[in-house]
């Protein structure tokens, strides 16, 4: 896949992925690169379990990064937190 299909996979993954977990968004910015460390981390670990993971810009390889993107902002938000 293009980094342009990354980039937009990334920014729909981690837009959805930040209304699930915490309703408001981490910005722009950084709900893309979540998103998209998201898209690697769920097709990670849907290879890992056996599954298909992200195979190009489809709905399968979304419901993967919105779920690899849900892992990675509450794994965020739980160190931002503490932080806090």
């Amino acid at each position: 896949m293009s980094i342009i299909g990354w980039i937009i996979l990334g920014l729909i993954a981690g837009f959805i992925g930040s209304k699930i977990v915490n309703r408001e968004g981490q910005g722009f910015w950084l709900d893309i690169a979540l998103g998209i460390i998201g898209a690697l981390v769920g097709g990670y670990l849907f290879a890992f379990f056996g599954a298909t993971g992200v195979t190009g810009l489809n709905i399968w390889s979304m419901i993967v990064a919105v779920l690899g993107s849900v892992v990675v902002l509450v794994i965020y938000n739980a160190l931002r937190g503490r932080r806090a």
